[in-house]
């Protein structure tokens, strides 16, 4: 069992960054990949970045490629999001998750690949 906190939300404006942060506990967490997600109103979940058990490959959706960073921290248990240059576009929900299958040698994108979730973090971004 894996469980996810998320903090670093808030509110910036377009061009700005926020960092936000997902600490784990639980089962070893270096066995899982770790994913972030976003929501919008009115849209469906959608994967956003991943990096792959133990820390190595990093996964990331076309329309953050270049701005967001994904990475992790194994002492702390915690993975971390890197924005810049948000848009607002980038309003959204956002979730850490932990995959369904340890040692997966692929970042998956599909949420319900994703068993553990975290409770949410609100990212708004104003033009």
């Amino acid at each position: 069992q894996v469980q996810l906190v998320e903090s670093g939300g808030g509110s910036v404006q377009a061009g700005g960054s926020l960092r936000l942060s997902c600490a784990a506990s639980g089962e070893t967490f270096s066995r899982y990949n770790m994913g972030w997600f976003r929501q919008a109103p009115g849209k469906e979940r959608e994967f956003v970045a991943g990096i792959r058990w133990g820390g190595g490959r990093t996964s990331y959706a076309n329309s953050v490629k270049g701005r967001f960073t994904i990475s992790s921290d194994n002492a702390k248990k915690t993975i971390y999001l890197q924005m810049n240059s948000l848009k607002p576009e980038d309003t959204a929900v956002y979730y850490c998750a932990a995959d369904r299958t340890p040692f997966r040698t692929t970042v998956v994108v599909s949420p319900p690949d994703y068993a553990y979730w975290g409770q949410g973090t609100q990212v708004t971004v104003s033009a």
